[in-house]
């Protein structure tokens, strides 16, 4: 059984670039490697310093734990992100091109 995740955050602002290039970075490695069992999207939001990340894992082991570029972009995140992310867990309900068929 799969399940989804959502986390909002925002990241002060001289770091709102840095952390897109780490989210980009994260992607690429995602596209080469293309690990099975992960539907995964990330928005940086208007305002230019939040990101919001929605993703579904097909299992019990989410592949972004096995990805280098993801845990590049944990290493110092306390730093671009100072109050913390919002996490939320969740059920998927259905979807259109994301996540397993509903």
């Amino acid at each position: 059984m799969g399940s989804a995740f959502v986390v909002r955050y925002e990241t002060t602002p001289e770091a709102a670039d840095e952390n897109q290039k780490l989210v980009e970075a994260v992607f690429a490695q995602l596209a080469e490697q293309r690990p099975g069992g992960l539907s995964y999207a990330s928005f940086r939001l208007d305002d230019g310093v939040s990101f919001l990340h929605v993703g579904y894992v097909d299992g019990d082991d989410n592949p972004l734990n096995a990805s280098t570029a993801f845990q590049e972009f944990q290493r110092e995140f306390r730093s671009r992100v100072p109050d913390g992310p919002v996490f939320s867990g969740g059920a998927l309900v259905g979807s259109f091109g994301f996540g397993a068929p509903a």
